[in-house]
């Protein structure tokens, strides 16, 4: 049987679609992982004065804060991704983002000049984070979606469910073995210019488009997505990524969509494609649109990921 529950957190919904033959266990397990989504919006806004994020946007600059080791980790993760990416992906961007008019009921006025993640110091003997630049501010929106849905996918696993798709907003996936009879989970992508069908075990898959969100500026519409180095609106139409954490997969789609291309810096086990005006890129050989994941150690999954277009 398939079970499905929802929630909206995020600014998107989230859903889980659980497979096996105990209900009262699949929907018990489920509603764990959505409380742990919920709990991961409730932390990581930057709209709610109450919430984690706000408190190290507010402190860190003036003193070291303390933090809890799974949101040091996320922040640690999410400034390898902008390293990595040569700060195509920044989480520093926040006032880049309150200047340009994305984040209008956010707490005070944005200095593009403070973005920059070489301004965040973290103290991993004393869990604390620190800003070096007064004016900084964390926006983990880029990857956020991605953290909460692989720890949902942690406690899943260790309540006995082998078979579930998690996404958020269908733009962040991952899928746990394969529903019976299948290769995988099935997943058609229909974003322009990309239409294709992609078959997940146990991987993620995260798509970005600055399409997603826009606002009217005097020079015209502008997409969400920004390159934290420039300012500017990123130009790629889309960008996928596909690894075994929907966290990476989150952030580097983003870094790709800036980006524009697929660099050598890109972990080994995420395979990426990315639109750009001037052409598709992706790295690895191709197969109509992706490059094939690496094979897989599981039995019980298909290795390849099918595309027809």
């Amino acid at each position: 049987m398939l079970v499905r529950l929802a929630t909206h957190a995020m600014g998107t919904r989230f859903e889980l679609v659980l497979a096996g033959s105990d209900e009262v266990m699949l929907r018990a397990a489920g509603e764990e992982a959505l409380a742990e989504i919920e709990a991961w919006d409730a932390a990581l806004s930057l709209f709610r004065r109450d919430s984690r994020l706000s408190h190290i946007n507010r402190h860190a600059a003036a003193a070291p804060v303390r933090v809890d080791p799974l949101t040091l980790n996320l922040i640690d993760a999410a400034l390898e991704v902008a390293r990595r990416s040569r700060g195509a992906f920044d989480p520093t961007v926040a006032p880049l983002m309150r200047q340009q008019g994305f984040h209008q009921h956010g707490s005070g006025a944005g200095d593009p000049d403070s973005v920059g993640a070489d301004g965040v110091e973290i103290d991993h003997e004393h869990a604390t984070i620190r800003f070096r630049r007064a004016g900084m501010a964390l926006d983990l929106g880029g990857i956020a979606k991605g953290h909460a849905i692989d720890l949902a996918a942690e406690i899943l696993r260790d309540a006995g469910v082998t078979t579930a798709l998690i996404h958020g907003g269908t733009s962040t996936i991952r899928a746990l073995g394969t529903p019976p009879g299948a290769r995988g989970w099935g997943i058609r992508l229909a974003h322009a210019p990309v239409d294709a069908d992609v078959d997940l075990c146990d991987q993620a898959m995260s798509v970005s488009s600055p399409s997603g969100r826009t606002i009217t500026a005097a020079d015209g519409e502008r997409g969400h997505v920004l390159d934290p180095r420039t300012g500017r609106s990123a130009e790629a139409a889309v960008a996928v990524t596909i690894g075994p954490s929907a966290r990476d997969a989150d952030a580097w789609s983003t870094a790709l969509l800036v980006l524009e291309d697929v660099p050598a810096s890109l972990p080994a086990e995420i395979t990426g494609y990315v639109d750009t005006p001037a052409g598709p890129r992706a790295r690895g050989p191709l197969a109509h649109l992706f490059p094939k994941p690496q094979s897989r150690k599981s039995d019980q999954c298909s290795t390849s990921t099918v595309v027809h277009s």
